[in-house]
């Protein structure tokens, strides 16, 4: 019997609990089982070229590219571990997929068993987690490879239609924005892909919110109260009501004279107590980090980037075995997992003796709702092992990283965090004023912090009041106001995104789409791109100039390029809701409800004329110059989103301009000399007119 698994990390865990501990060249063997492994993806699909020789340039009379037999090549890096897994595929009569529990996972042994043409029995591992137990549980539950083979069509399908959008759409709008004039003298490709477009959108929107953001003045009145004269003072502060005049939709007050009149009004005067209610909250431990979790909790703390916290998160995975998988979108943990927390205790303490004092704190008894058997997906939330380690081997960055995922993990074994709510509200002169204060009863999961910061969500402890100690008053109270106060204020725009930021944005990209249908499609899937891609998204749209790093903070802002990209483009490829009804289509493949074939058929018509749209923007009056010969993979298929407006596709600077040889429209370019107007029939006319100090 052969086990293929998706990495080598993956095959160790498998082969230990099996007893295939032998090691051959690229596999474990022993107990009457073999183990071997994939490196993810061993192939990838096929250049253009590879389909005919028409695609090596290119041009936009070649375009769209439709295979029709798709052809899969051997990564380079991967070829050793593929003849050695094609051997033993030669060899094997009953061949258990082991690889991820997700349709990826399905792809990647299934890809390399059809390539291979294995035709012997297939059964299925499904495993959610990697410790024994969960391996032991589901070897003892292997499914009939028939039971996710559809799995493997929805895999297809996603690589194939991502194929299309890149190759076809990249080429095509980078020949656009050639003839057009908008890639200047340096010239170079431009990338289209599914999600890696509407994410490039989600940072044009946003730089332009900011460009064009004008501030707004509001102002704020405090009153400073007075229960009596042995109590202390505390200050509340007006609350405007909305919908009259001078105060705007978000409530604020946008009328000097209006906040001038509440505070002549209520100075000296004596407020009533129309509210005065206190509650005990509980607050439940944050879950364990998922990938993105870790990326935007670190981005926000130290300005790391988002691959280079999966290369860390990796790291401590793989070399320092401190960690479990990253690569993870669940934050909850297995129930079977709960039983080696005392290890796990045990190795924190050996690979840190500082942390003896906290792990003693822990209470290895309690079960919250992290452990949720239900709950998991491929993988479970990112904790610490029971294996200890040196922090001396650790990076500074490392160490970091490693910090944030054992305290997280720590907090599960301790009570919720408690404390009391006040709010008071005292009408003053007709005028509404409010203040609100928390205190501390029980510091609960926060002791496994070093810091007083609520790692929920990243606020210092009382932020939601401003600390000040709240007297006991009740209903019908009559509180002096002493003093009042305004303080002005102003608007801010957006922030730019950071590469923490942009994640979450991507994640949280339903909100952006209007269809109610489409909005439920990407909250489940958590929104576009997975917790595997983000990271090499952003990380290809700043390869390929699309999007440039600014200042220490190291904000994200599009390039001139990134922004004439999404212009030129139709909304049709650069809106979230395209991957919602891909992912929507992927599962009905997956639930035998639609086929590959169907898909790919409404695939190729929806690429048709979109290309055609480009096709037409380029104009019907001018003979196409020679095809460009563009070098790299521009277009090769990536995954990223984004939302803005612009052009519609294929828009050309034409702005009326005649050919005054032949009569045919003139192109706006930029060559070495500047700007100048150019024949849209080069190279049979190669009439230009050059651009005047007025820009005509």
């Amino acid at each position: 019997m052969l086990y293929v698994c998706e990495k080598p990390s993956q095959a160790r865990d498998i082969a230990r609990v099996l007893g295939a501990a032998s090691k051959g060249d690229g596999y474990l063997h022993g107990n009457g089982v073999q183990v071997t492994w994939c490196f993810g993806h061993l192939l990838e699909q096929a250049e253009p070229e590879a389909y005919g020789e028409q695609f090596k340039r290119w041009s936009l009379e070649a375009l769209p590219i439709l295979p029709q037999q798709w052809r899969l090549e051997v990564k380079k890096s991967g070829a050793k571990q593929f003849k050695v897994v094609k051997g033993l595929l030669g060899q094997a009569k009953h061949v258990v997929i082991a690889t991820d529990a997700d349709r990826e996972g399905e792809m990647i042994a299934r890809e390399v068993m059809e390539l291979c043409r294995y035709r012997g029995q297939v059964s299925r591992l499904w495993l959610s987690a990697l410790d024994d137990a969960s391996i032991r549980k589901a070897l003892g539950q292997l499914k009939p490879g028939q039971a996710t083979e559809m799995l493997y069509q929805a895999g297809l399908a996603r690589s194939r239609a991502d194929w299309l959008v890149g190759m076809n759409l990249s080429r095509a709008y980078t020949l656009v924005a050639q003839y057009s004039g908008q890639l200047g003298s340096k010239g170079g490709a431009l990338s289209v892909g599914r999600v890696q477009t509407p994410t490039l959108r989600l940072v044009v929107d946003r730089d332009e919110q900011i460009q064009h953001f004008v501030p707004v003045d509001y102002w704020d009145v405090t009153a400073s109260c007075l229960p009596d004269k042995d109590a202390k003072q505390f200050k509340a502060n007006w609350v405007p009501g909305k919908g009259t005049p001078g105060i705007d939709e978000e409530g604020r007050c946008v009328d000097r004279a209006l906040a001038q009149q509440v505070l002549v009004a209520c100075k000296g005067q004596d407020a009533e107590v129309v509210r005065c209610t206190t509650e005990r909250k509980r607050q439940m431990a944050p879950l364990p980090y998922d990938l993105s979790g870790l990326q935007v909790e670190a981005s926000r703390r130290w300005g790391l980037g988002a691959q280079q916290v999966l290369d860390i998160a990796q790291s401590l995975y793989e070399k320092h075995k401190l960690t479990t998988y990253p690569r993870t979108d669940c934050g909850y943990l297995p129930m079977s997992q709960h039983a080696e927390a005392g290890a796990v205790f045990k190795a924190l303490v050996l690979t840190d003796r500082n942390m003896a004092g906290l792990v003693s704190q822990a209470d290895a008894s309690i079960k919250g709702k992290v452990w949720d058997d239900s709950k998991i997906t491929a993988h479970h939330g990112i904790i610490p092992t029971a294996a200890g380690g040196r922090l001396d081997s650790l990076s500074e960055h490392e160490l970091f990283v490693y910090d944030l995922i054992r305290r997280r993990y720590l907090a599960q074994f301790f009570p919720a965090h408690e404390y009391d709510q006040t709010i008071i509200e005292l009408d003053c002169q007709s005028y509404l004023f409010r203040v609100s204060g928390r205190v501390d009863r029980v510091r609960g999961w926060k002791a496994a912090y070093q810091e007083p910061a609520d790692e929920a969500d990243g606020k210092p402890m009382g932020a939601d009041g401003d600390g000040q100690a709240l007297p006991v008053l009740n209903k019908g109270d009559k509180v002096l106001v002493l003093d009042t106060s305004e303080i002005q204020r102003q608007t801010k725009p957006p922030p730019p995104y950071t590469e923490g930021t942009l994640i979450q944005a991507m994640k949280g990209i339903a909100k952006l789409v209007e269809n109610p249908k489409l909005k439920a499609i990407l909250k489940d899937n958590a929104g576009i791109g997975t917790e595997a891609t983000r990271a090499a998204i952003i990380e290809t749209l700043l390869q390929r100039g699309l999007l440039v790093r600014e200042g220490k903070k190291k904000q994200l802002r599009a390039s001139p390029k990134g922004v004439a990209l999404i212009r030129m483009l139709p909304d049709t490829v650069k809106d979230p809701a395209l991957t919602a009804a891909w992912e929507q289509a992927l599962e009905s493949i997956a639930s035998g409800e639609m086929t590959l074939m169907q898909f790919m058929d409404k695939q190729q018509g929806w690429l048709v004329k979109v290309l055609e749209r480009a096709k037409a923007g380029v104009g019907s009056a001018r003979q196409q110059p020679e095809s460009v010969a563009v070098t790299g993979k521009a277009g090769a298929a990536n995954t990223a989103v984004g939302v803005g407006r612009g052009q519609e596709a294929g828009a050309v600077d034409q702005a009326g301009k005649v050919c005054p040889s032949c009569g045919k429209p003139m192109h706006r370019r930029n060559g070495r000399f500047g700007n100048f107007w150019g024949c849209s029939g080069y190279p049979g006319c190669k009439t230009i007119v050059n651009v005047g100090g007025n820009g005509k």
